[in-house]
């Protein structure tokens, strides 16, 4: 497809270098390939191997920084191929976080042409993938409202907040690199979402890749919790709706925000759990990286002499769309589902309260106190006033 006069779009290039592309098996079509022949047939052999790589590089490195000469060396429709044998393997793989974090690094792969890719490839590309974009003069392009807000709530860098963008007749300005990182989170999207396989063919690629699929699983270990003993043990049963559903969408493998993520860490932190049982309260992110999560959590929780941050309060929670009082609709369990009456009471006002409240111990910080005796459960899961004196509430304190 040509655009505003430009040279025509090399299908044959575009379908190797974005095979999750409507159209890309075009690069295929000679070949009569059955889902039974890229899994079984020997010829196939060098294609799976490309795969087979694909989807462990997702699990080591999600952030996309290795280089896969397999990949760079081989033929268009092996490049396609190999990328539907490696979506076969994570489609029959249990662990989500797999599949997520196999997403991630395919999106940064993705960019790296992306990020070189004329204006014309970088709409074509967009549009393609339901969210179209227009060449404007000087190399800009535009998006929809609606569609760059799909896009831009789950990027972390502050500059793609929607109040900073350049809006105009509803449509808003991008340069060529903001355009770039949005289509790459349109792939992460596009990619993250689990595929139904028919049960003949998941059993024939468990049985045929059944190392392959071990070593993902060895290599994105489900989260797991420590127990901790004494006065400080964790009670996730009593955390806070908030904490919960952090909690569960790292579990799924879900991508967290950034005010979430921290939101989690201090307050595993207060509660009394360890490093190790915080960093892997993570291991389930898509872009989970073992070194760049230990130094984040040990800068919370030894900041200001070892005290940690505190978590941000119940009012902070809500402004970044991270409160959950009234219930969860998407989560598993009803009491995750239903309106907690304990959130509501006006005198909450920080998470740590709330697991207090319920029961949990939290770390004290010298001459700071959460006001968890202002407030205190009824028998049947409510709030009431006590009649203990106010204490001062704590704050959010952050550099």
């Amino acid at each position: 497809m040509a655009l505003r006069g430009s040279a025509p779009i090399d299908e044959i290039a575009l379908g190797g270098e974005y095979p999750f592309l409507p159209g890309a098996d075009r690069l295929i079509e000679d070949l009569s390939v059955s889902v039974r022949d890229l899994v079984t047939e020997p010829r196939y052999d060098p294609v799976r191997s490309i795969g087979r790589a694909r989807a462990l590089a997702g699990a080591d490195d999600p952030r996309g920084t290795a280089a896969l000469e397999e990949l760079a060396n081989a033929r268009p429709s092996e490049r396609y191929l190999s990328f539907l044998f490696a979506r076969l393997l994570l489609a029959s793989t249990p662990a989500p976080a797999a599949l997520r974090r196999w997403a991630v690094a395919e999106a940064k792969r993705a960019y790296d042409r992306l990020s070189k890719a004329s204006p014309e490839e970088l709409a074509e590309v967009a549009r393609r993938l339901g969210r179209p974009m227009e060449v404007e003069v000087g190399d800009r392009l535009t998006i929809d409202l609606v569609d760059y807000v799909k896009l831009a709530v789950p990027v972390r860098e502050a500059d793609f907040r929607l109040a900073a963008q350049p809006l105009a007749h509803g449509r808003i300005a991008l340069s060529r690199a903001r355009a770039a990182r949005l289509i790459e989170e349109a792939v992460r999207i596009e990619l993250a979402r689990p595929r139904p396989m028919a049960p003949d063919v998941e059993a024939l690629v468990r049985s045929r890749e059944g190392a392959t699929i071990e070593e993902l699983a060895r290599r994105v270990p489900a989260p797991r919790g420590r127990a901790t003993a004494g006065p400080t043990a964790l009670h996730p049963e009593l955390f806070p709706p908030c904490i919960r559903k952090m909690r569960r969408t790292l579990e799924a493998g879900e991508n967290l925000s950034h005010s979430g993520r921290f939101a989690l860490a201090a307050f595993l932190h207060r509660v009394g759990a360890d490093a190790e049982t915080i960093v892997d309260a993570y291991r389930g992110a898509p872009d989970f990286d073992e070194s760049i999560t230990r130094y984040q959590v040990d800068h919370i929780t030894h900041h200001e002499g070892g005290r940690g941050y505190q978590p941000p309060e119940c009012a902070t929670l809500r402004s970044h769309g991270l409160c959950f009082r009234d219930g969860d609709p998407a989560a598993p369990g009803p009491v995750d589902r239903a309106r907690d009456p304990i959130c509501f009471d006006p005198a909450l006002r920080h998470p740590l309260q709330y697991y207090r409240i319920r029961g949990g111990s939290v770390v004290e910080e010298p001459d700071r106190r959460e006001r968890s005796e202002s407030i205190t459960p009824t028998g049947e899961g409510g709030a009431r006033r006590s009649d203990a004196p106010e204490r001062t509430r704590s704050t959010v304190r952050r550099r």
